[in-house]
């Protein structure tokens, strides 16, 4: 296989995305790595995997409709394996292995038939001082943009997944592109006021536009800098319920089809406006875990167009 990714728009011909089945049933509240499960699990509406089966099997029929090769981790019982974005992700031909939370290191092993079709030498393997998750790391034109926590209590913070030494890594391999710092906020516990990944909080659409929180950025002249690479009127802007809803966590089909959830009704109104067919499935329940349509994705082939 010849990976190639270069942006998040452009037409799609393979990917993976993530299984719910066995995936381990409620977890422990110390078991827990983000806000909004843990919520769930208090107030007892944590999803059950029979729905979120039902829900992937929806969007997987929307991506096949559209000749999309779909492929599936292997099982690994009594794991959660439903979020595909964070284990890895694909820059031009070279699949990076993420260094992610050790909780989760076990899901990258799922995907060793297509790593085993790769040439070893397009595999990269972070070192382990520099932390990222593919979450945090959204393509659009010659920039690379990364969403990262770089303040001095990193630790305490078990939703920051990227830090700076993670940003550094990647620019060794992408000379001719520019990789932007996109600092993020972080908690522990409040779910509408922690960004877990840069594309809760950002994400490109089409050739020119972006879905972006604004309450996601701590550095309010990188937020600006990113506004004004989209321009403020082709960008839709969203509030901390519909971030803590995942309403920029949509999914692009192409340059012109965003899968988007059939609750999003403002976003799917402007995507319509702007030209764009809306595929509209229901990810409720697989948003309890703060995800969705790209997170459960992990796109592997893309046409440069």
């Amino acid at each position: 296989m010849v990976l190639n990714v270069v942006d998040e728009t452009s037409s799609l011909e393979s990917l993976v995305v993530g299984i719910a089945n066995s995936n381990g049933g409620i977890p422990e509240l110390k078991d827990v790595y983000d806000p909004k499960s843990r919520s769930h699990i208090l107030s007892g509406t944590y999803p059950l995997e029979a729905d979120m089966i039902i829900e992937l099997d929806c969007f997987i029929s929307k991506l096949t409709f559209y000749g999309i090769k779909v492929h599936r981790p292997d099982l690994i019982k009594n794991y959660n394996q439903i979020y595909s974005r964070d284990i890895g992700f694909v820059i031009e031909n070279k699949f990076f292995k993420s260094n992610i939370l050790p909780i989760r290191s076990r899901e990258i092993d799922a995907l060793k038939n297509i790593l085993n079709s790769l040439d070893p030498e397009l595999i990269i393997t972070f070192p382990k001082d520099a932390h990222i998750e593919g979450g945090d790391v959204v393509l659009h034109k010659d920039k690379i943009y990364v969403g990262a926590y770089i303040r001095s209590d990193y630790p305490k913070y078990i939703t920051a997944r990227t830090n700076l030494e993670g940003l550094k890594f990647l620019q060794n391999y992408f000379s001719k592109k520019e990789v932007v710092l996109l600092e993020l906020n972080k908690s522990n516990t409040d779910p509408k006021k922690n960004v877990l990944h840069l594309d809760c909080c950002f994400q490109p659409i089409g050739k020119k536009s972006a879905i972006i929180h604004k309450g996601g950025f701590s550095n309010k002249n990188q937020l600006l800098a990113l506004i004004d690479d989209f321009g403020i009127e082709n960008c839709f802007f969203i509030n901390s319920k519909e971030m803590f809803d995942m309403m920029s966590n949509v999914f692009s089909i192409n340059k012109n089809t965003v899968v988007s959830d059939s609750s999003f009704t403002r976003l799917n109104k402007w995507l319509i406006k702007k030209s764009f067919k809306v595929e509209e499935v229901s990810f409720r329940e697989i948003a309890k875990q703060e995800g969705l349509f790209r997170c459960v994705t992990l796109p592997l082939i893309r046409k440069n167009e």
